[in-house]
C-alpha cells in the first residue's frame, strides 16, 4: 500500500489519541496491512517525533574538580548542558566548554539564585522541553535524571522535585541539614499549601510551560523556596519522587546558619509580595483585636474605679495603632500587585495577539 507516513502519524495523534504509545498499539492492531518494513518505519518516525528535548542546568562555583566526571556522565543523556560558572577562580569554566557545554560566566560570584537564574534564562533561548538542575558538588547521581523527568514525560507533572526523604537509604544526611530543610519545607508548605518533604532540593525538573511562565529574582539560597511559591500560585503540578544523596567528603559550599537565614529571609519576603492580605492583614487584624480588647479593659477599670491605668491603656493604643497600619499595608500593596498583574497579563496577551 502506498501510504503517507506523516498524514497517518498524525491522525493517529490527533482523532485517535494524543498519547504515543496509545497510538503506537493503535497502529500494531488496527493498521495490519503495514509490512514490517513499514512498521519499522512508522515506529521510528513516532519515536522521533515524540522525544522531549533535555536541557540539564549546573550551577557551579570553583567546582573543578567534580564538573569533568559530571558533565562526562550527563553526556550520555544529552548533548544539551548549560553549566553556570558563578564567578570560579579556578578551571571550572575553561574545563566545562572544553567537554562542549554552553558555559555562562558571572564576573564575580553573585549567589546559587543568580546561577539558576541565569540557567533559566539561557534554556528559554533553547527551547528545551525539560530542564533539569543538577548540583555539581557530586551529592546528586546521574542515574537518577530518568526518574526526576519521568512526570514530565508522563505529562503528568509541571515542576518535579528530587525528594532526599522518600530514600529510606538516606540515612547518612546530617542530622543538622535534616531539622533546618524540614523546618523549611514546613514553613513552604504552610505557605503555598503544598504538601512536598524537600523544598530545598536542588535536583529538579521544570517543564516547557514552567520555564516560559517562571523567571527566577532570588540571588541567594531562596529561590529554590521562590520557585515553589510561584508555582503554586501559577497552579502548576508540584509532585517528588525519590533521589538518592552523597554526602561522603566535602560536597556543601554552603554555610547551614547563613543557607537557613536567607532562605526564610526570602520566603517571607515572596510571601509578603504574593500573598499580602495573609502576610499583613491577618497580624493586623490580631493586633486591632488586641488593641480593642485592651482598650476595653481600659474604659472598664475608668468607669469603676475613675482612673485610666497608663501601661493598659497605652498597650491598647499602641496595638491598635500597629494593627492599622499593618490592615493599611496590606490592601495598599494588595492593590498594586493586581495592577501589576493586570499590566503583565494585558503585556502578555497583546504580544500573543502580534505574533499571531
Amino acid at each position: 500500500y502506498l501510504l503517507d507516513y506523516s498524514s497517518i502519524y498524525y491522525a493517529v495523534l490527533n482523532h485517535i489519541d494524543p498519547s504515543p504509545v496509545n497510538a503506537i498499539d493503535f497502529v500494531k492492531t488496527r493498521l495490519w496491512m503495514f509490512t514490517d518494513e513499514l512498521y519499522v518505519m512508522f515506529y521510528t518516525k513516532i519515536e522521533d517525533d515524540n522525544k522531549m528535548k533535555i536541557t540539564i542546568g549546573i550551577p557551579a562555583y570553583n567546582e573543578e574538580k567534580n564538573i569533568a566526571p559530571i558533565i562526562t556522565k550527563l553526556k550520555e543523556i544529552t548533548d544539551s548542558i548549560i553549566v553556570c560558572d558563578d564567578g570560579s577562580s579556578d578551571m571550572t569554566s575553561k574545563i566545562s566548554q572544553d567537554l562542549g557545554a554552553r558555559v555562562v560566566t558571572h564576573k564575580k560570584n553573585m549567589g546559587y539564585g543568580a546561577a539558576i537564574k541565569s540557567i533559566f534564562l539561557e534554556a528559554k533561548q533553547i527551547q528545551p522541553d525539560i530542564l533539569v538542575t543538577f548540583d555539581a558538588d557530586g551529592q546528586h547521581n546521574v542515574e537518577d535524571i530518568e526518574k526526576v523527568i519521568g512526570p514530565i514525560q508522563k505529562n503528568t507533572s509541571d515542576l518535579v522535585i528530587g525528594s532526599r526523604f522518600l530514600n529510606e537509604k538516606n540515612k547518612e544526611i546530617p542530622r543538622y541539614r535534616k531539622v533546618g530543610i524540614k523546618t523549611i519545607t514546613g514553613l513552604t508548605n504552610t505557605l503555598t499549601g503544598t504538601k512536598i518533604s524537600d523544598a530545598q532540593s536542588g535536583f529538579r525538573a521544570y517543564s516547557k510551560k514552567t520555564l516560559e511562565k517562571i523567571t527566577p529574582s532570588d540571588d541567594g539560597m531562596g529561590v529554590s523556596t521562590e520557585i515553589l511559591i510561584k508555582s503554586s500560585k501559577l497552579g502548576l503540578v508540584i509532585t517528588e519522587v525519590p533521589i538518592k544523596v552523597n554526602y561522603e567528603g566535602d560536597t556543601s559550599t554552603h554555610d547551614p546558619i547563613s543557607h537557613g537565614t536567607s532562605v526564610i529571609l526570602s520566603t517571607l519576603k515572596f510571601t509578603s509580595i504574593h500573598n499580602p492580605l495573609k502576610f499583613y492583614g491577618i497580624p493586623g487584624l490580631i493586633f486591632l483585636i488586641i488593641g480593642l480588647g485592651f482598650a476595653a479593659w481600659t474604659i472598664q477599670i475608668y468607669s469603676v474605679q475613675q482612673q485610666i491605668i497608663t501601661n493598659i491603656s497605652l498597650i491598647g493604643i499602641g496595638c491598635m495603632v500597629l494593627g492599622s497600619i499593618f490592615l493599611m499595608t496590606a490592601v495598599i500593596l494588595f492593590s498594586i500587585v493586581t495592577v501589576v498583574k493586570e499590566k503583565w497579563l494585558e503585556n502578555i496577551t497583546n504580544t500573543w495577539n502580534i505574533s499571531q
